[in-house]
This record gives C-alpha cells, sequence and structure tokens, in this order.
C-alpha cells in the first residue's frame, strides 16, 4: 500500500475522472462503484464536488456534510434506483428511502473513517477475548510469549495494519494514527497492570518500599548509611517525594496500588512531547506518527516503570522539546527556511529567539531541570551531554543554559548527593576509557536457557535494525539530516558515557535510551519516503515503502515481544511468594543480616533501613564458580560473628540468577540443595514459593 501525499505534493492538473479525488480530500464525479456493489443502476450523474463520506475537507474548502448524508442539491433527471419511475429534480428533494438509503449505508461503510475503525474495533476485540486467557501464573522458561494465545499476538497484527492504513490521510486526519498509537501502548504494556496480582518487576517494588518509608517517616535522611546502596534513594528523593504525594492525593495505602500502570502513563505522556520534537524538524505527519510509533516499539529496555529514570526521562525529553523549538539564535537558519533546499519532508527552522526571549526561557527550564537533578543521578549527565552537542551547532548555541544545567548538576552532587557523587568519583581511575567493559550488559556473564538466550538474540538485533535503518536515512536524505541535524547530535551525545563508567552495568541500556528519539525519527524517514518528487527512483521509493514500512514494523513487533515479556519468570511473583519473603523478615530480629542469590525479587527491600542484605551471587561468574563447590561454607564465612543471619531462596530468584547469567544452568537448584542439607543452616520455613533458613553460629544452637 502506497502511503498518500502529503499537502506539499502537485496539485493535478485538468479534470478529475470520476471517482478521484481532488486536492483537498474530497471527491469528484460519479460515486460508481457504491452502485455497482449494490447490484443497481448507476445514481445520477452529480456536478460540483460531492464531500467523501466520513472525511474532513483541507482548510478552505469548504464544510463537509456528515458521513452518510446525501448532498445537497443533484442536478438532471433520473430514476432512483429501486424507487419506480420517481424523478429526481434539482431542489434537493428527498430521494424515496429503499434505495438511496441502502447504498448511502454501503458508502458509508466504505468511508475513509469506517475503513479506519473497522481495524482498531477487530483488534480490540481479539485483544479483549484474549486479555483472560493469559496463563501468566504459569510461566515457564520462555517468559510471556509462550503463555499469549495467538489472538493476542493477532490483535498486535491488526493494530499495525490498521496503523499503516491510516498513513493515507494523516496529514488531514492526524487523529487516527494517535488513536493507533495510544492503542498500541495499551495493548502492549497494560497486561501486566490489568492481570496481575502483584507488582510486576523486582525494582518497582524496591521503589515501593522506599515510598512507603517516606510516607512513613516523612522525610529523608541523606547523612544516613544503609545497606545495598540504598542511601542513594535518600539523596535524590524528588521522584519519591512526588509519589508520596500520590500516594496521600488518591487515598490509597501504598504506591503499589498503581505501580502496574506506570508504563501506560509515562508512554502516554511521552507522546506529545516526542510530537512536538518531530514536528520541529518535519511538516510530513507521515513520517513524525511513523516515528513515535517506532519509539513505542524500540523502547523495550523496561525503564518506563515507576522510576526515577522513568520520570526524569519524560522532563528530560521535555527539556530537549523547548530548546530546540524556542532556542534558535537570530540569523543562524540561513538557507534552512528555503523550501529549495530542504527536503520535501523538512520543516523550516523554527523563528528565532532574543536574548531575553532566551534567559526568561531559562528561568522557565530552571523548575524542571531542578527536579531532574533532584530525582536522578545519570539524567541531569545525558542532559548536560546533549546540550552540549547542540552548542556545536551555531543554531543552537545557547551556553547559558548548558552552564546553568551544569552548575544545577554540581550543586546538587555537592549537597545532597555529595556522598554517593564522590564515592563514583573514586571509582572513575579503574572504569574510565575501558570502552569494552562498559559497554557490556550487566556485570556477570552469558544468560543461559532458550529464554533468555532469545531475549538477548532480539535485544541485538533491535539494536542493530534500528541503527541500520537511522544511518541508511542519515546518509541517503542528506537534506533532511542536515535541517534535522539536532537530532542527529541528541542520538549521539551518550556515546561518550561508555568512556566514563559503566552504571553497574546498565550504561549500554541506558545510552541506547537516550538515543532513541533521535533513533526512531531517523529510522521512520528510511521507511517512509519524501513525497512530490516524480523521478522514476522517486517512484520506485514509495513503491518499495508500501511494503517494506509494514513489514519492518512488524518486524519490530516480533523483536519489542520478547525483549520486553521474555524475561517474565523473573519479573512477575504470586501473592505467595511475597508473603513468603514478608514473614522472614517480620520474625527476624531488627539487625538482623539477609541472605539472597540477587535481588531481583519482589519485596528484596521489604522494611530495608531495619536489616542488611548481601546479594551474594551479583559478582563476577569466576567467584560465583568457587562459591557452588560450597556454598554452605562460603556463605557462613562471609557473616559477621555474632550478626543474625538468614538465607532466603525463592522461585523468582532462580530464574533471575539463570536469566543475567549470575549461576550456570541447575546452579540454583545446586545452591538450595547444599544449603538444606549443610548443618551450618537450618529450615526454617519451606514451600512451592521458596526457602529461608536460619544460619547456625558455629558452637551455638
Amino acid at each position: 500500500m502506497e502511503p498518500q501525499e502529503t499537502q506539499e505534493s502537485p496539485e493535478p492538473k485538468g479534470p478529475a475522472p470520476a471517482g478521484a479525488k481532488n486536492g483537498t480530500g474530497t471527491e469528484t464525479g460519479v460515486e460508481a462503484a457504491s452502485g455497482a456493489a449494490t447490484g443497481a443502476a448507476p445514481a445520477p450523474a452529480t456536478t460540483g464536488t460531492v464531500p467523501d463520506a466520513g472525511t474532513v475537507p483541507a482548510p478552505g474548502s469548504g464544510s463537509a456534510p456528515a458521513a452518510g448524508t446525501a448532498p445537497a442539491s443533484v442536478t438532471g433527471t433520473g430514476t432512483a434506483p429501486g424507487s419506480g419511475t420517481g424523478t429526481a429534480s434539482g431542489t434537493g428533494t428527498t430521494p424515496t428511502p429503499s434505495g438511496p438509503r441502502s447504498l448511502t449505508s454501503l458508502t458509508a461503510l466504505r468511508s475513509p473513517d469506517a475503513l479506519n475503525l473497522l481495524p482498531l474495533l477487530l483488534a480490540a476485540a481479539l485483544w479483549a477475548w484474549a486479555l483472560p486467557r493469559i496463563d501468566f501464573r504459569n510461566i515457564a522458561e520462555f517468559g510471556l510469549l509462550d503463555r499469549f494465545p495467538l489472538t493476542f499476538y493477532a490483535s498486535l497484527a491488526v493494530l499495525t495494519g490498521g496503523f499503516v492504513l491510516t498513513l493515507r490521510r494523516a496529514g488531514t486526519a492526524p487523529l487516527w494514527p494517535a488513536t493507533y498509537c495510544a492503542a498500541m501502548l495499551f495493548a502492549l504494556k497494560a497486561p501486566p497492570a490489568i492481570l496481575y496480582d502483584n507488582v510486576r518487576y523486582a525494582w518497582a517494588s524496591k521503589h515501593d518500599a522506599i515510598i512507603s518509608r517516606l510516607l512513613d517517616q516523612g522525610t529523608v535522611h541523606p547523612g544516613t548509611e544503609l545497606s545495598g546502596g540504598m542511601s542513594a534513594y535518600d539523596q535524590w528523593p524528588g521522584f519519591f517525594s512526588l509519589d508520596a504525594a500520590l500516594v496521600r492525593a488518591f487515598g490509597v495505602d501504598a504506591a503499589a496500588s498503581f505501580i502496574n500502570w506506570a508504563p501506560v502513563a509515562l508512554g502516554l505522556l511521552t507522546v506529545p512531547v516526542l510530537i512536538l520534537v518531530y514536528r520541529t524538524f518535519s511538516d510530513d505527519w507521515r513520517l513524525v506518527w511513523t516515528g513515535v510509533w517506532i519509539f513505542q516499539l524500540a523502547n523495550w529496555v523496561g525503564q518506563d516503570y515507576l522510576s526515577p529514570q522513568g520520570f526524569s526521562y519524560l522532563l528530560y525529553l521535555t527539556v530537549f522539546a523547548v530548546v530546540v523549538r524556542h532556542f534558535v539564535l537570530p540569523g543562524s537558519a540561513g538557507p534552512l527556511r528555503d523550501r529549495s533546499t530542504l527536503d520535501p519532508a523538512a520543516s523550516a527552522v523554527p523563528p528565532p529567539t532574543t536574548t531575553r526571549q532566551r534567559a526568561i526561557a531559562v528561568l522557565i527550564l530552571l523548575p524542571v531541570i531542578a527536579t531532574i537533578n533532584a530525582s536522578h543521578q545519570l539524567t541531569p549527565i545525558m542532559l548536560c551531554a546533549t546540550l552540549f552537542a547542540l552548542c556545536l551547532t551555531r543554531r543552537y548555541r545557547n551556553i547559558g543554559l548548558l552552564v546553568t544545567s551544569g552548575l544545577v548538576m554540581l550543586a546538587w552532587n555537592l549537597t545532597m548527593g555529595r556522598e554517593l557523587f564522590l564515592e563514583t568519583l573514586g571509582t572513575l581511575r579503574e572504569k574510565a576509557g575501558d570502552l569494552l567493559a562498559n559497554s557490556r550488559p550487566g556485570f556477570a556473564g552469558d544468560p543461559t536457557g532458550p529464554g533468555p538466550e532469545l531475549v538477548g538474540s532480539a535485544n541485538i538485533l533491535m539494536v542493530l535494525s534500528l541503527g541500520g535503518l537511522a544511518v541508511a536515512a542519515v546518509l541517503l536524505r542528506r537534506k533532511l539530516a542536515r535541517s534535522a541535524l539536532p537530532l542527529v547530535l541528541a542520538a549521539a551525545a551518550p556515546l561518550p558515557m561508555f568512556a566514563v563508567n559503566d552504571y553497574g552495568g546498565e550504561m549500554v541500556f541506558r545510552v541506547y535510551l537516550f538515543g532513541l528519539p533521535g533513533s526512531a525519527f531517523f529510522a521512520a524517514a528510511a521507511l517512509v519516503p519524501a513525497v512530490g518528487a516524480a523521478s522514476r527512483a522517486a517512484t520506485a521509493a514509495r513503491r518499495v515503502a508500501a511494503v517494506a514500512l509494514p513489514v519492518t514494523l512488524i518486524a519490530m513487533l516480533a523483536g519489542f515481544l520478547p525483549s520486553y515479556y521474555g524475561k517474565e519468570g523473573m519479573h512477575y511473583a504470586p501473592p505467595g511468594e511475597t508473603a513468603l519473603t514478608r514473614r522472614a523478615f517480620d520474625r527476624a530480629p531488627e539487625g538482623s543480616l539477609f541472605l539472597a542469590a540477587t535481588g531481583a525479587f519482589p519485596d528484596a527491600y521489604y522494611r530495608y533501613d531495619r536489616y542488611e542484605r548481601w546479594f551474594f551471587t551479583e559478582q563476577e561468574v569466576d567467584e560465583n564458580l568457587r562459591m557452588l563447590k560450597d556454598p554452605a561454607s562460603y556463605l557462613a564465612g562471609g557473616i559477621p560473628e555474632g550478626k543474625p543471619a538468614y538465607v532466603l531462596l525463592t522461585r523468582t530468584q532462580g530464574e533471575a540468577v539463570i536469566g543475567e547469567g549470575y549461576l550456570p544452568a541447575g546452579g540454583f537448584d545446586r545452591l538450595r540443595a547444599a544449603l538444606k542439607r549443610s548443618p551450618l543452616f537450618e529450615v526454617v520455613e519451606e514451600n512451592e514459593y521458596g526457602l529461608v533458613l536460619r544460619h547456625r553460629p558455629a558452637g551455638g544452637g
């Protein structure tokens, strides 16, 4: 299906053929197909322009009648189908109901709005039927991939096809692609929020514990040392303070009541910001909406849950949108406002702003920048890197905003975040410049098992496909890359972070995330060719794109699903596992040490300010292999003398240590069996959800 050209396309010259559309999105001539479809004689010939049912004419073309209404007047005479010998006059008389009414109904069903609505309704029906049949309580090694019914996959495919269909009229009916984008976001990320009877994602439950503590104590303690690096959350409390306020405003007991809806909420809030950014660089609504769609499918890194990163990322995009739209220096655009020098899909550079206007904009952005710094450690660095990259262009050389952002970041790091900031500086000596180690995902070995291995392969393919499309567009559409240079720079700005730190094994995911807006835009540009060109090459490109676009979107959807849901066994835990964890903490005396294979299980940080924690497999693989030779002695040797200690092993931990590559296949079961039979530990509780053991000190009871 070839995408329809935008309003910049040359107007057709000469009389339009019967049934063809003119430049305003209306139809001229006889609607012959409708009459033929009903088996009736053709309708009387008409003069003038008959609005297409369900379409909205372009500005200046007059108002369109409601879908399914007859034209106001018909000239000439003729026999109305199915009505005997009645004659239609030119006075606007109402035709007899039998023939024209059925003809009008059929025409309405074939209208563009009806064609856009039908896939949406079909996808909604398939999705609603599949939802209660998702077997999330029996997750196996492939996560939810083999637990989704076929109708769930069918609903996503139908949504994709419907979205591609809406691109034909994206310029005159932008509500339809917007609706499909929202529907796809909901279809992809709402199932856990609707179905799960527990918090999805261990880190989300960790943040719930932080919010609950803040509500309980009413303040933060940035100078208090807590085990497991939990002090950092008191040093960057902005996001958690906001969520505590939401808990109070909603009148709920904890953030857990709405925590699973965060991916949907943050995704919906991100869409209008992305539109502002993309519309700054393109007038082609097809390109804009395709960029938004690709962004959603490529955002699989799992940072959109209820987290400081997800919240700060939205604010980061907001600052970026304001900068590219309102910080253009006078006299810096040059030929980029001349349509003849631009790509047909490109927008002219926004109007310049004065020094006074930019200063006011900095003051307006200052609270947003301060909130970013109060909420997250890495996002302010990425913001400064992006602003610095924009300063490399004359168009956005705004040193004042860059200096302001840097000073706010430095002020926060030297006050509230001083302890972690100084600790991080101490690690730069050994990590700076180690590109290979800093770009490695995680800090363990390779994932084992068919499910985790599939996820790893899908991640790599998604990165390569997105990057390949974006690079191709930059090289082939150089005029667009020139006018949209800020997006190129924003996509490249995070890359130097690989030379600085590994960010706990997550730097590769954060670099990908912050480069995603620019990469998604240019990936869309590779799939949505420019309109208006009449050369053979341009025509061939449009024909190729008509096939490549839906095929690529389906392929990216196929990559998103394993990347996002392929490890669901370590993201969902039944309530029974959470209850076991809480009982273990509640029965232990305050100050006890809890040992767990990993912190990636729900409520791992329950009452985190009252206990110490040791996640003993979160280390190099060689050390874990040494630990597996004699787990009991290894763990007992790390317990301080006289300290009450407990070992907590849950089913979710077993999924996590394999999925993250901490232990080899079967290693978790060997660990559990060795601790159960060791005289150094005794079983406190064991059920289908996990095992709790208490350490027996040497010579003690």
